[in-house]
C-alpha cells in the first residue's frame, strides 16, 4: 500500500512535468498565426490575389487557434490528472487522461501507459474509492 501512494506521488509529479511541456508545444503555432494575421491584415505585398491570401490567412489563423486550444486544453487536463493522482480523487478522469496520453509520443505515451499499470491495480483503486470527496 505504501509503494502504491509513492508510485502516485511520483506520477503526480511526471503529469506537472509532462503538462508544462505540453503548454509550452502549445504556444508553437504561434507563429502561424502571426503570419496568418499578417495576411488578413495585407501585409504581404501582392494586390492581385489580396481576396485570396485574406482567405488563406483566415485559414492559418483559424488552424493555429485550434491548435493552440486544444493543446492548452490537454496540459490543463494533465495538470489537473497529476492533482488528482496526488489526492487520489477523480478515477475516471485520471485514466480518460491516461489513455489519452499514449497518443501523444514519447512521453505521453511513457506517462500514459505507467499511469494505466498503477490504476489498474486493486490496491489503488481502493485508495481512489477510500479518499474522501472534496
Amino acid at each position: 500500500m505504501n509503494s502504491d501512494l509513492e508510485h502516485l506521488r511520483l506520477l503526480s509529479i511526471f503529469h506537472y512535468i509532462v503538462g508544462g511541456l505540453a503548454a509550452m508545444f502549445a504556444l508553437f503555432p504561434v507563429f502561424h498565426l502571426a503570419i496568418g494575421i499578417g495576411m488578413v491584415a495585407g501585409r504581404f505585398p501582392d494586390p492581385t490575389e489580396q481576396r485570396d491570401m485574406q482567405l488563406f490567412g483566415w485559414l492559418f489563423v483559424a488552424m493555429a487557434a485550434m491548435w493552440m486550444l486544444a493543446a492548452v486544453t490537454y496540459a490543463v487536463c494533465l495538470v489537473l490528472a497529476g492533482r488528482f493522482l496526488a489526492r487520489q480523487a477523480h478515477y475516471t478522469f485520471c485514466f480518460i487522461i491516461a489513455a489519452l496520453s499514449c497518443a501523444f509520443m514519447p512521453f505521453g505515451t511513457v506517462l500514459g501507459v505507467f499511469t494505466i499499470v498503477v490504476l489498474v491495480r486493486p490496491g489503488v483503486r481502493q485508495l481512489f474509492e477510500a479518499a474522501p470527496a472534496a
